[in-house]
Parts: C-alpha cells; sequence; structure tokens
C-alpha cells in the first residue's frame, strides 16, 4: 500500500532531517507492506532492488553459513535493514524473517541513494546506524567466542528484557532451536540452561514465557561469561 511518509509518526531519525520536497519524494518511492511471523523481507543472494525500513515488529538477520544458518542479531522497530548494499554489493549478504508482525516500508534504493546524495544530515544519520549496528556485531560475536552458554543465554535474556521489551516479563520470539543457533550452541543445551536458571531463582518460565525474578544474578552470570 502507499504511505504518506510526511505524516508518519514512525519516522527514523534519518528521515526527519529531509526537507518537504525530500519527504515528498521519499513518500512516492514507498511501499508500506504488512508482514506476518516467519514471513521473509530479505533472501540471502537475491538482487537487491529495496532498502527496507523495519516501522514495527521483530525480525532476524540470519546468514548462510558453510554448514547452517547462522543468526546474527534479533532488530528491534523502529530499524533500516539491508543498508549494505546502498553502498556496496547490489546482492543481499543476508536473510531477514519476522519473528514478530511487522510493518516495512520498502524504499527504492535509487531514490535513497539520491537522497543520500543530496541530504547531508540525512547521509549522517545513515551511517551513524550503520556504524552502531556494526559495533553491536563485533560485541555479540566476542561475546559469542569467549563466554559460556549459561553467559551467552544471560546475555539473550537481559537484550530480551531491556533492548526488545522494555521488561521482566515477555515471551521469547525464537525458538529454542534458534535460541540455539542464535548463541553457537545446542536446543538441548539451551533448555538445560533455562531448566537450570529456573531452578536457581533467576527466572519463571511458563512455556515461552519469561518472567525475570531475580535480575542481579543474571546480570552477574552475564558478566562473568
Amino acid at each position: 500500500m502507499n504511505h504518506d511518509c510526511k505524516v508518519c509518526a514512525i519516522k527514523s531519525k534519518a528521515a526527519s532531517k529531509l526537507s518537504a520536497e525530500e519527504i515528498e519524494k521519499l513518500s512516492f518511492s514507498c511501499a508500506l507492506v504488512k508482514f506476518r511471523k516467519g514471513d521473509s523481507l530479505i533472501r540471502q543472494g537475491t538482487f537487491s532492488t529495496n532498502v527496507a525500513y523495519l516501522r514495527s515488529g521483530l525480525a532476524k538477520i540470519h546468514i548462510a553459513g558453510p554448514y547452517h544458518e547462522q543468526i546474527v542479531r534479533i532488530v528491534k522497530a523502529p530499524s533500516y535493514l539491508g543498508l549494505p548494499t546502498t553502498f556496496g554489493d547490489k546482492i543481499n549478504q543476508y536473510s531477514v524473517t519476522v519473528i514478530e508482525a511487522a510493518e516495512v516500508c520498502f524504499i527504492d534504493i535509487n531514490a535513497f541513494r539520491y537522497l543520500l546524495n543530496v541530504n547531508n544530515d540525512f547521509s549522517y544519520e545513515i551511517l551513524l546506524e550503520i556504524c552502531r549496528n556494526e559495533l553491536e556485531v563485533f560485541l555479540r560475536c566476542a561475546n559469542r567466542t569467549q563466554k559460556q552458554i549459561r553467559g551467552k543465554i544471560a546475555d539473550v535474556l537481559i537484550e530480551l528484557s531491556e533492548r526488545i521489551y522494555n521488561s521482566d516479563i515477555f515471551k521469547i520470539p525464537l525458538t529454542q532451536e534458534d535460541l540455539g543457533n542464535l548463541v553457537d550452541s545446542s536446543r538441548e543445551s539451551v533448555s538445560r540452561v533455562l531448566t537450570e536458571f529456573e531452578k536457581d531463582g533467576i527466572i519463571r518460565l511458563s512455556g515461552k514465557k519469561v518472567e525475570i525474578i531475580n535480575k542481579k544474578s543474571l546480570l552477574l552470570i552475564s558478566a562473568n561469561g
């Protein structure tokens, strides 16, 4: 469906730097699409013609490795997706899949590049987002390789609580197999650690619903790795 960026309440910080004329061009080059859980937003190896702006919902970024798919990070709206192909290769280097119902604005890549060229403030905000995403991936990579499974699961629960849901009560949006993929471990190990956390009085589990009841202990486990 068409979307009027002028009246959008979920503009990106970058889009807020555009002039009225540039916003008009953005609206003309933008299509709003709704997705359900499990739908694919971006497929690795396909030709990129759009930049995606996640207006609402959650998505996972994953990449095909030599042996299996690797989940790189969870993305919370609002956030841009597919920015690397804006500046470099025209082929998508990773996949993005919806894990909670989402609304996404697809922006024509040529219009997006035009805005980058004519508006320095817009370009600066996009560059900042790319830098933040890169630093997050680097930190996650270090944690994956240097922490034990308890520390990595603690990190995921803290991220879901503080960055994704802003609450100590939430539903895990991933399967235990996906959680294992996210922390480089098996589904069985993830299940075991979650059970241990519950027995230790750190969390309360009810299906996929988690309640963190001892945040201090969880933070300590995360810090000690």
